[in-house]
């Protein structure tokens, strides 16, 4: 949505009653409002931030402007959930409200440090050229949720990046804290920035160099970088944003890709052999995923279903973007896996075999088997004209086909109306959940990942078994 700079940065404070209940009555209009993913109550929701463990509850909280479908003055909005499929909104909000977050409080993370949370996050600051100054803060949560920020900066910009210095991910490495900051050299390549806690203090951080993590530096910057590990395994989940296609072949704007390594040498910043880049999703709409490292052994993982810089049918209602399932990795293979928490199944309400229906809630989950040896399609969110997203598994050829070019309202065209991946020849089982405007495809329990946006018309709301003969369930689902 395109709105001007004084809108998008104007003070919360300025914005009148009228305005805002005219904002919350327009998204009431909206067909497209998701029943059991994470959407904001208004305006633009964005990257997930702080997503960790704390009081006895998984938290999370997503990025927001609150007035309008566009990047503007960003604030954190707090959910927390017993299971990590039900989530309440608690009214906690981490507000731009200091000198150095004057402009934004922008992506973190959070971890528990001594019965209290730890949210560490950019401060977006601008002069009045609009130039921009970037500084890693820090903010206490106690167990009453009140958010206490500390005065001083806890990471400066260092002098060999440029402005675009962004995203702290705080974990624990053999009782340690470390932290790492996305950025952009003088160069203009992607970097990201490893720092340790001084005297394992939080408030105390000391560069330890670039993490060396064999990237060939075709990016021109990395956003939103992670480092978590399964079984002690890293896996390194990033965004870099302008990645050499001959790198790695992607179609959305910006990629959202990951790497396995074998081991990580705090000491010299390195990951040691670690893998080529890899697509996290091969869906239209997935970016900034952050995970961490849960007390009970799982690495978990969020994403904002929407990309930075494209446009969407639910703009004109004055709200945009969603949170993703919250996923399990695993390693099986040598290969990541990623798949929704078993609490899912808590919304499962009702089973049936699955066939072809001429009318569903577009809110269900499908479990389907697809033969070996055949080309199957399926048609989601059908109409009787033949309009549909049609997904095609080619277990013949090898190969997942995404196509949306006839599925409801188009947007984002410049960028291919179809996606696609490879696949073992051989039977393949896919889940795929259904919430009204959200598709999530979850191919062989997580080998591979789709996930996609789709903004159905009146009555496309069906399912038809094009070609093949798959088989397999279907369940209502209600949150």
């Amino acid at each position: 949505m395109e709105l001007s700079r004084e809108i998008r940065y104007r003070a919360y404070s300025e914005w009148s009653k009228d305005e805002i209940t005219k904002i919350k009555e327009n998204i009431k209009q909206s067909p497209w409002h998701a029943s059991y993913h994470i959407e904001p109550k208004t305006g633009l929701l964005n990257d997930p931030n702080g997503f960790s463990f704390f009081n006895g509850k998984f938290t999370l909280f997503y990025q927001n402007w609150p007035f309008g479908a566009a990047h503007g003055l960003k604030k954190w909005v707090h959910a927390e959930s017993d299971d990590l499929v039900h989530f309440n909104i608690t009214g906690t909000e981490l507000l731009p409200d200091t000198k150095y977050d004057s402009h934004g409080a922008y992506s973190g993370s959070a971890y528990e440090v001594d019965g209290k949370l730890l949210l560490l996050y950019t401060g977006n600051v601008r002069d009045k050229n609009w130039r921009r100054d970037s500084f890693q803060l820090g903010a206490w949560m106690d167990r009453s949720y009140n958010i206490t920020k500390c005065e001083d900066v806890f990471i400066n910009k260092p002098e060999d990046v440029t402005d675009h210095f962004r995203d702290p991910q705080i974990f624990d490495y053999k009782g340690q804290f470390y932290a790492i900051v996305g950025g952009q050299s003088l160069e203009k390549r992607g970097v990201i920035k490893l720092y340790k806690a001084v005297g394992n203090s939080v408030e105390k951080w000391s560069e330890v160099g670039n993490l060396d993590f064999c990237s060939s530096g075709s990016e021109y910057m990395i956003e939103c970088p992670n480092l978590l590990f399964v079984n002690d395994t890293p896996i390194l989940i990033y965004c870099p944003q302008g990645l050499d296609k001959s790198e790695l072949s992607y179609d959305n704007i910006y990629p959202n890709t990951y790497k396995i390594c074998q081991s990580f040498d705090e000491r010299t910043a390195k990951l040691v052999g670690s893998s080529k880049i890899k697509n996290l999703d091969y869906g239209f709409d997935v970016y900034a995923t952050q995970g961490f490292n849960s007390p009970d052994g799982r690495t978990l993982i969020v994403s904002w279903i929407g990309l930075p810089d494209v446009e969407y049918p639910t703009d004109k209602y004055d709200y945009q973007g969603a949170m993703s399932l919250v996923k399990e990795l695993s390693i099986n293979n040598g290969k990541l896996y990623q798949y929704p928490v078993d609490a899912i199944k808590t919304l499962r309400t009702s089973c049936e075999d699955f066939t072809s229906k001429i009318e569903t809630s577009n809110t269900y989950e499908l479990e389907v088997t697809f033969p070996a040896n055949q080309k199957s399609e399926l048609l989601l969110f059908a109409d009787d004209k033949g309009n549909g997203l049609s997904l095609i598994v080619d277990t013949k050829e090898g190969k997942v086909i995404l196509d949306r070019s006839k599925a409801g309202i188009q947007y984002a065209i410049d960028f291919g109306m179809t996606r696609e991946c490879l696949i073992d020849t051989e039977e393949t089982i896919a889940n795929i959940f259904v919430d009204n405007s959200i598709i999530e495809i979850f191919i062989n329990k997580g080998e591979k990942v789709f996930t996609s946006r789709v903004f159905p018309e009146k009555d496309q709301n069906g399912i038809q078994i094009k070609s093949g003969k798959p088989i397999g369930k279907y369940f209502e689902l209600e949150y």
